[in-house]
């Protein structure tokens, strides 16, 4: 089996969305310190055609809390009445802005479980098979840290390999996850294009401005448009 580890990003960008496709369970990591300034809550999407970083926002968040631990605040209002105002006129608004809503208008106020319920949402509607696990529901030490604590992950997951983003090249040593018998591999992505609103195209935004712009099947194939290096 296959598995990817990966801390729950709201309406994540292209690369997020290939891990989860290219793997059998994704495993949520609600259970570690939510980082401030990161993409947890935050992504960025396309307003007046020009780059626009929204977020989601949190009661009493704090990098000493883990994700699983903070709430959201319901600024739901705010941002859907954003994303109406500047892709109304893109080609498949009315396809999306309704699954859009129902994550909105979910009643889950945990982070990661508003979060996790998001990313269940698109995959079902992009027909991604990949099942979805949190991390805090799988038994395990307290005490590692890690490159230990997901290769114990991997254990209790039952792993044969796990997948991670490129950028984790330097947080992972190969020979260490051969000796636990994990094959390692890493994912990088292609370059990703498409039309937008106007000729030239902003690039690294939310899965949401490609859901908005792309038919199903062009996201499905950018889905499997990257490289999947093996380690060691």
């Amino acid at each position: 089996m296959r598995i990817a580890i990966m801390q729950p990003y709201f309406l994540p960008y292209i690369s997020y969305w290939q891990l989860i496709h290219a793997v059998d369970v994704f495993i949520i990591f609600d259970d570690v310190n939510f980082i401030k300034k990161g993409f947890i809550n935050r992504n960025t999407i396309l307003v007046n055609n020009k780059p626009y970083r929204f977020s989601l926002e949190l009661n009493y968040s704090s990098q000493n809390k883990k994700i699983n631990e903070i709430d959201i605040i319901n600024n739901s209002k705010k941002l859907i009445k954003t994303v109406e105002l500047n892709y109304k006129k893109s080609p498949n608004f009315e396809i999306i802005f309704p699954i859009l809503l129902n994550i909105f208008n979910q009643p889950e106020r945990n982070l990661a479980k508003f979060i996790g319920y998001s990313l269940k949402k698109i995959s079902q509607h992009l027909n991604i098979k990949t099942k979805f696990i949190y991390s805090s529901d799988i038994k395990k030490s307290k005490n590692l840290k890690g490159q230990e604590k997901i290769i114990e992950i991997c254990q209790k997951s039952d792993a044969r390999s796990y997948v991670n983003a490129i950028d984790g090249k330097k947080l992972y040593d190969a020979k260490i996850f051969k000796k636990k018998k994990i094959d390692l591999y890493f994912l990088e992505t292609n370059k990703v294009k498409y039309n937008q609103f106007e000729k030239k195209f902003i690039p690294n935004l939310s899965i949401l401005d490609i859901l908005m712009f792309n038919e199903k099947k062009n996201i499905q194939s950018m889905l499997k448009n990257y490289q999947l290096i093996k380690a060691g």
